[in-house]
């Protein structure tokens, strides 16, 4: 099995020239901190990058990350110093207009006031301050628009801290919102981010349908915090994880909007249709490839086991649903597994109720465990009898109820069950001409 630090073929700038921003030099160093064979180039290009922005602190980090790699930078005191004094300036310099906004009392200069210090705290790294920032912010919104602004650029923040409480909180506000249904790429980023909350949360059934409900035209208007390319492999994997048989075909390979996110990853495009045509050998070999680069990704490193397991899983009930009894040699085949250790992962299914049957360990066959179908089926038949003498109870009332003129009126004042008042003047007035 390939490790992350055996992936030297790992295109890093084909990876990183999806994403700009923070997350682009972020997904940077956690690539140098997982892949020792890509770590000096990496971090050379990370550094290089961080000197275009205002974020120091980033730029410490990578430098101390550096230290022990061949042909690392300098640290740059000089640059750093520099950087630092200019931002205190323009801090001081936003704090003090804010200040005379809030003294004029115009509700939009004191919104943009706050809105720029967001902006500054978050380019300069520092989100807990951006956060504040931006949720000050509130109450000076005046339309649907800023208060969408508003609620992106604390879903933004708070997904960079790693604060999904916040992100779901947000999504819900925007999603409220008068004006959000009407545009398809707000609705696509409240999507994808609303999956980056499940897939953190390790709902990965919750992840799946988020992701595959996000709209093409999502394009690159979220690269701060994912590609497109992302949500096809986050949704692919999730959905393989947690969805059945039906389920995948109807809202992954039928799936229109989401056949556009999977035509930019061939490899997870046909890994989803080697898994829905039982080609599980072609499908595992295409997952263990693909493992090296997942295990590089920010969001989805810690789920791959997890993820990979749950679909190994699945793969191997479906492999047997069918089929009365399985030779296991043929299904270890299938699998591209030695037979002992197949044995052992469906014992483990067996065990967990996932898969109905017993293992004949000497000759190597796997049974299935069927209900008595004769004593099913009796058991159906005295059950339709049951219903059938219910329901001809209930109407033998009804019919009874009708013949004596015991209906409910619907009228006011007269809504009891019993004869109702015109049938008791009917009978009064045939007795007396009787009479």
């Amino acid at each position: 099995m390939a490790t992350p630090a055996s992936n030297s073929n790992f295109d890093v700038e084909a990876y990183i020239g999806n994403y700009q921003g923070y997350t682009r030099l972020k997904r940077m160093a956690f690539i140098a901190g997982q892949n020792s064979t890509l770590k000096p180039d990496v971090l050379r290009a990370a550094i290089d990058e961080v000197r275009k922005t205002t974020n120091t602190a980033l730029y410490l980090e990578l430098i101390m990350m550096a230290v022990d790699t061949a042909g690392a930078s300098a640290r740059d005191d000089a640059w750093v110093e520099a950087e630092d004094k200019r931002a205190s300036q323009r801090l001081e310099k936003l704090e003090n207009d804010l200040g005379q906004h809030k003294t004029s009392l115009v509700k939009e200069s004191i919104r943009m006031g706050h809105n720029d210090l967001g902006d500054f705290h978050s380019a300069r790294g520092d989100f807990a301050m951006a956060l504040k920032c931006y949720v000050r912010t509130r109450d000076y919104c005046t339309t649907s628009k800023h208060i969408i602004t508003m609620c992106l650029n604390i879903i933004r923040v708070s997904i960079h801290m790693g604060n999904f409480s916040h992100v779901a909180n947000y999504i819900t506000k925007a999603e409220s919102t008068d004006s959000s249904g009407s545009d398809p790429v707000l609705m696509a980023q409240l999507r994808v981010s609303a999956g980056l909350g499940q897939l953190e949360a390790k709902k990965y059934k919750l992840a799946a349908r988020k992701f595959l409900e996000t709209n093409p035209e999502l394009g690159s208007s979220f690269h701060e915090i994912v590609s497109p390319q992302d949500v096809a492999t986050y949704g692919a994997l999730c959905a393989l994880a947690s969805f059945d048989r039906a389920e995948l075909k109807a809202k992954v390979i039928d799936n229109t909007n989401f056949r556009s996110f999977l035509e930019l990853v061939p490899e997870v495009r046909e890994l989803v249709h080697d898994f829905y045509n039982s080609r599980y050998a072609s499908c595992l070999k295409t997952l263990e490839k693909l493992k090296p680069d997942l295990l590089l990704d920010l969001h989805l490193h810690d789920h791959v086991a997890a993820l990979y397991t749950d679909i190994r899983s699945k793969a191997l009930v479906q492999y047997f649903s069918p089929f009365v009894t399985v030779d296991m040699k043929r299904m270890a085949d299938a699998f591209n597994t030695p037979v002992m250790e197949l044995e052992k992962e469906l014992a483990t299914l067996i065990m967990a109720g996932q898969i109905p049957a017993r293992i004949d360990s000497h000759n190597k066959v796997l049974h299935a465990r069927h209900a008595d179908q004769r004593t099913a089926t009796f058991q159906k038949a005295l059950g339709m009898g049951d219903d059938y003498v219910r329901d001809s109870m209930a109407l033998l009332l009804r019919i009874n109820l009708m013949r004596h003129d015991f209906v409910v009126k619907g009228q006011s004042g007269d809504g009891g069950l019993g004869p109702s008042k015109s049938s008791r003047q009917a009978r009064r007035e045939t007795g007396t001409a009787a009479e």
